[in-house]
């Protein structure tokens, strides 16, 4: 009969219960390890015969199968090294006691049994909890967020010797307090190094910028070089709410992933990749597919400065992330699904020169090249934009003294307009996102108010798309107002910001 340890698998972000099946059969010594393993976890079975050999467990002249199950998904890590030691020293006797059915193992083996982390313990930890595990034994990983988590006891370890004491009920000797170092708390000071009140003038735009935080709406913005688009945008983050406990593991689990660092978990991501950047590394991708900078600005910001530098094929890429909020990657070795869900902030120039429309520089670009210029952007990318925000320089002797209200302050009216949003859907969404079907059912319009919206769409051929982002709009800035429906004023503010700051592709005296 064969024994069964559980473990845990990942799929991208998710992850799933694998059961580790071990059996010995008559037969030439050898370790068969089945279930579409990787190399890396094919080459487990020299760890694992290191690790007994340590604890003088001797493997008999049999043959030993390792089967993963379930065996039509493709394993990639050496999570499962863990279990599968375990698995066997229970094979061969060498311990007595029964291994908890309702408990699993995660972590890579030393030659000397000792128990190391791997890339993905976060979400392997988060998918454990939901498949139902109650107790979860893993390696000593101080990078992680907590030391214990709700609905599932966690049991760190440093080598199989102390999996297996635990079973005789010795569990206490291994518990985070002791060999873990205590977490700073997570009540940090909730600062940025760039704050709205530094931003002289603007003030139309902070307020666009504002209605952006409030309904997670994407902003485009375009003037000419050096008129505050950058700064206004890597300032954005600074009016975002902290990330809930929910959106920080999930933020933490990407990253994990990619293999790259962060300095807060608090605040919202805001990841700006170079115009240079490759389909890959924006999107992601690789063998084993890999989170892409879309996936790192999960729950945050996703700047692209120079937005028409960037290849038009890398911008088209990012339609179906902006409508549904993830992103799959296909390879022949596995599928994956990474959340996306991000505000899209691009700034460019208007034309290849940079100053049409300008008020201090001529443009001296000719209408095709305008033309030709702008057209690197495409329309239905274009449509995903709820805001578009035209720039000008602004005159440090002439704009008027006032005293700019802080982030903070903003943040604040940002925080109330999202609250309205979550007591409307009834979870977690802004306007700007939440799926069309319940914004509709919870923002009906009046008669007359349908009679404007068609006029208008009428009019400025707008696309279904364009409609519903301008009922977005309005509701959001409805919300900031204070308002309980959905008013004529806001949509009628919406449709002309819309109208506005509409892409300007031709220039008076040029034919």
């Amino acid at each position: 009969m064969a024994t069964i340890v559980n473990s845990i698998g990942l799929k991208g972000i998710e992850g799933y219960l694998v059961q580790v099946e071990i059996q010995m059969v008559d037969g030439i010594q050898a370790i068969s390890i089945i279930g579409l393993p990787d190399a890396s976890v094919k080459e487990s079975k020299d760890r694992v015969l290191g690790t007994l050999g340590t604890y003088q467990c001797v493997l008999p002249e049999k043959r030993v199968i390792v089967n993963l199950s379930p065996a039509e998904q493709r394993k990639n890590s050496p999570i499962f090294d863990l279990a599968m030691a375990i698995g066997m020293m229970k094979e061969m006797d060498y311990f007595s006691h029964d291994i908890p059915e309702t408990a699993a193992f995660l972590g890579v083996l030393s030659l000397n049994g000792s128990v190391k982390p791997v890339d993905g313990m976060l979400p392997a930890i988060l998918a454990a909890r939901n498949e139902g595990i109650k107790v979860l034994y893993l390696p000593i990983d101080t990078d992680l967020p907590f030391r214990q988590l709700e609905g599932i006891e966690l049991r760190f370890v440093k080598n199989v010797e102390e999996v297996i004491q635990s079973f005789s009920g010795q569990a206490e000797l291994f518990s985070s307090e002791r060999i873990l170092p205590p977490i700073v708390s997570s009540e940090q000071p909730y600062l940025f190094d760039k704050d709205f009140k530094h931003i002289i003038g603007h003030q139309y735009a902070k307020g666009m910028l504002e209605i952006a935080a409030a309904g997670g709406h994407n902003v485009l913005m375009y003037g000419p070089p050096g008129c505050g688009k950058s700064f206004l945008a890597e300032t954005f983050p600074s009016i975002l709410p902290p990330l809930t406990e929910k959106a920080r593991y999930e933020v933490m689990s990407l990253y994990q992933l990619a293999k790259v660092k962060n300095a807060s978990y608090i605040k919202p991501p805001f990841r700006s990749p170079h115009h240079s950047s490759s389909a890959v590394s924006l999107i992601g991708g690789g063998t084993n597919p890999i989170p892409g900078e879309i996936s790192l600005a999960n729950h945050g910001v996703l700047f692209l400065d120079e937005f028409a530098e960037f290849p038009k094929r890398t911008l088209d890429m990012l339609r179906q992330p902006l409508e549904t909020g993830k992103v799959t990657i296909s390879r022949a070795a596995s599928t994956v699904t990474y959340p996306a869900q991000f505000i899209l902030i691009a700034a460019m120039n208007p034309c290849p020169c940079g100053h049409l429309g300008s008020k201090h520089a001529y443009c001296t670009c000719t209408s095709k090249q305008i033309t030709t210029y702008q057209n690197r952007v495409s329309g239905p990318i274009l449509d995903r934009f709820d805001l578009m925000l035209h720039l000008q320089s602004i005159s440090l002797t002439t704009e008027p003294q006032r005293t700019n209200e802080s982030s903070e302050e903003i943040r604040k009216r940002v925080m109330e307009a999202r609250e309205r949003q979550y007591d409307r859907y009834g979870e977690k969404s802004v306007n700007g996102t939440v799926s069309t079907e319940l914004f509709l059912e919870k923002n009906k319009l009046s008669q007359n108010q349908r009679v404007m919206v068609q006029q208008w769409s009428s009019k400025e051929n707008y696309s279904n798309r364009v409609q519903i982002k301008l009922m977005r709009l309005a509701r959001t800035i409805s919300d900031l107002q204070g308002e309980k429906e959905l008013t004529n004023e806001s949509l009628w503010k919406a449709v002309t910001m819309r109208r506005k700051n509409q892409l300007k592709s031709q220039k008076e005296g040029v034919k």
